[in-house]
């Protein structure tokens, strides 16, 4: 299969590498010359600077992988050429071409998979499946926690020059943090309403947001809380649900459920997998993503799922301006 790399930053090198742990030779890398890392890596594979003279070479798939902003550049085109997409995420920056990569991708009849590779996450898939034997009741509340200090991202570059950082590329800790928009809504269903607010109140000389603090209303019920921010130290990202008969805990870091049942008046451990780290949500990702261009899967985390993802980030943004409450 030929697969197409549509932006070799960060993700983009990546997933390359991961392609090739996983015996995928046959790739094209498009790509604007922009990217900060050296290129010792990807010797010996062709570039090509022309989007249209890239999927001229029709590939099978592609990933998008370029700024936020300009996803919808790419892969419209490549949803029009009859290439599969996995679309790193969010998917845009706005809704605004969002229905002509609909059209597209339903007249060529290829898949798109969304970038939300939590969902992959053995510590999140365990806790959905304790969610939904009851193991703690019914949920009352979530919070999730998710701080990170944005200038250790890319130690090798001006991190105000990165794509999180300008509001010209879609930055700002709302998009590009947005994974608890999306697994809180695998979790536990739509959200009925929001509010949010945000701001650059740190001290990185930042022209986007960096911190944000979103309510939710969910429609089963439950409320609902999430703080995000790009400067701290050390990093921490966590989520906790309380249920009428107990408590759930996720800690990303050490990828570790913790359970507390009412019946037993006592935590539970369950730590990962053995051998499990952080590249193993990207491996996992990229596996299923081949599978669903094979025909052998359905996307696990669908378009749609990333219109709905976008759609609460950016009523998040809406409410911080307006300073009102969001129904969607």
């Amino acid at each position: 299969m030929k697969i197409m790399i549509a932006g070799l930053g960060s993700i983009g090198r990546r997933h390359f590498r991961n392609l090739l742990s996983l015996g995928e030779r046959n790739l094209l890398l498009y790509r604007t010359g922009n990217s900060t890392r050296p290129d010792g890596e990807l010797a010996g594979f062709p570039v090509v600077t022309d989007l249209e003279a890239a999927l001229s070479c029709q590939p099978e798939a592609v990933i998008v992988s370029n700024p936020t902003a300009l996803h919808m550049d790419v892969a419209i085109p490549a949803a029009r050429a009859g290439c599969h997409l996995l679309v790193e995420k969010p998917i845009s920056a706005s809704m605004d071409r969002i229905p002509e990569l609909q059209a597209a991708l339903a007249e060529a009849g290829v898949k798109a998979l969304v970038g939300y590779h939590y969902r992959f996450h053995p510590g999140l898939q365990l806790l959905k499946e304790l969610l939904d034997s009851n193991a703690i009741g019914r949920p009352l509340s979530v919070r999730v926690h998710w701080g990170e200090y944005l200038p250790g991202w890319h130690p090798w570059e001006d991190y105000r020059q990165g794509y999180s950082a300008r509001p010209d590329l879609g930055g700002g800790v709302i998009l590009t943090l947005s994974h608890p928009f999306d697994y809180l809504r695998w979790l536990f269903g739509e959200v009925e309403a929001l509010w949010a607010f945000s701001g650059a109140i740190g001290d990185l000389e930042l022209q986007v947001e960096d911190t944000a603090e979103v309510g939710f209303r969910f429609k089963r019920g439950l409320l609902g809380s999430l703080h995000l921010d790009y400067y701290q130290r050390p990093p921490a990202h966590w989520l906790e649900v309380v249920g009428a008969l107990g408590t759930l805990h996720w800690d990303n870091a050490a990828g570790v459920v913790r359970v507390y049942r009412l019946q037993i008046s006592g935590w539970e451990e369950l730590p990962p997998p053995p051998g499990f780290e952080r590249n193993s949500l990207f491996v996992s990702e990229m596996s299923h993503f081949l599978q669903v261009c094979r025909g052998e899967s359905q996307p696990f985390c669908s378009l749609e799922d990333g219109i709905q993802a976008l759609k609460i980030a950016l009523a998040a943004r809406v409410s911080q301006k307006s300073g009102q409450l969001i129904s969607l």
